[in-house]
């Protein structure tokens, strides 16, 4: 009987078991010192003044997208290769989610592309560093700041990624997801990161009812609030963080080497300036090479995933909503991505196992 791989492998130890008993046997379930905790080693680690803790990445951006007044009658260009939620947060502002083509190389938005989209109703852009690979943010913040465009960094990938070693969430207004999958999680939960202190004051507003004094209410707000059970996980996930994306960067490099010159195959690229904690390691192969894979290493036992198998503007809402984009680098990427198991848990033979049902199939 073979070991079963899965694609992701949450890593809770006893430090994260004990975080939670502690919390229980206070009594203090929410709003309390595990929060302020959370949000403070946070915000020291990806290097910014604030950081609020929210329910999860989903709603981390709503919050930020409403904390930069971004509403009815505003178009934000946002990646169609991503997960829904970074485009669906937009529609819950009432604003129009503008759909930018990504470069093929690191499968994250063009900034070419942003620079076509925008028009006189643009306020934002939701950049996704997609599968723990930071954008190319030099030129995408350029021209945010020629247009006077919000940027938003979809992080929910990206815990610890950098570009010209500068965390992501740093450059805008941050937003990171702590689900199961994540390289780091608190079951669920997420973050905001911020350099405003009237950006963070809003959001703290926005996921609290509205309100920043107890019974006072500013405006319609929401309970987006994270658990102190969740911050406390989050704090020790946090001390773990740097060991475990290195440890998924030596995974990848192992892939890289033994994956290297298959025909029919194309590896995921690090680009210059950029530090990869890969989320996902995730290559391209044609559409019979895909299945092929797909089927081998079912049969073994082995997880993978395809992340994403249709890009946002084919989705039914979204063809339902009036979208007719044409986006063919996203149409064609779908079509070839496949992602394999990076997480920490993996051992050298649990690599090569994957390394030789991939080659059984070429």
């Amino acid at each position: 009987m073979f070991k079963q791989i899965k694609i992701s492998d949450p890593l809770i130890g006893p430090e994260e078991i004990s975080a939670v008993g502690r919390v229980l046997r206070s009594g203090i379930l929410a709003r309390g010192e595990e929060i302020r905790k959370f949000e403070e080693s946070f915000a020291n680690y990806v290097d910014t003044e604030h950081a609020i803790a929210t329910s999860n990445g989903t709603t981390a951006l709503h919050a930020a997208l409403l904390a930069n007044d971004i509403g009815k009658g505003d178009e934000v260009i946002t990646p169609s290769f991503s997960f829904i939620a970074s485009a669906n947060s937009v529609l819950y502002t009432g604003a129009k989610p503008v759909f930018a083509d990504v470069r093929y190389e690191d499968f994250n938005i063009s900034p070419e592309e942003i620079e076509n989209k925008i028009t006189k109703n643009t306020k934002a852009v939701v950049v996704v560093h997609l599968y723990g690979q930071p954008c190319d943010m030099k030129p995408i913040m350029k021209i945010c700041e020629s247009h006077n465009i919000k940027l938003i960094e979809d992080a929910c990938q990206a815990h610890g990624a950098a570009y010209n070693d500068k965390k992501v969430g740093s450059f805008g207004t941050g937003c990171f997801s702590f689900y199961a999958t994540k390289n780091m999680t608190t079951g669920e939960g997420g973050m905001i990161t911020t350099n405003d202190k009237k950006i963070a004051d809003n959001a703290r507003m926005i996921i609290n009812h509205g309100s920043i004094k107890a019974y006072e209410n500013n405006e319609v707000g929401f309970n987006f609030r994270m658990t102190e059970m969740q911050a406390a996980i989050g704090t020790v996930q946090l001390s773990k963080l740097e060991k475990n994306n290195e440890i998924r960067i030596k995974n990848a490099e192992m892939f890289n080497h033994l994956l290297r010159n298959i025909e029919g195959i194309e590896l995921p690229k690090t680009m210059p300036c950029r530090k990869h904690v890969f989320h996902q390691y995730t290559i391209k192969a044609i559409n019979v090479i895909r299945e092929k894979i797909v089927a081998e290493l079912t049969k073994n036992g082995i997880g993978c995933g395809i992340y994403y198998p249709k890009p946002i503007h084919k989705q039914d809402l979204y063809i339902k909503l009036g979208y007719r984009d044409s986006l063919p680098i996203s149409e064609k990427l779908s079509q070839e991505v496949l992602s394999l198991p990076v997480h920490p848990r993996l051992t050298e033979e649990d690599i090569e196992r994957i390394d030789s049902c991939i080659k059984t199939t070429i």
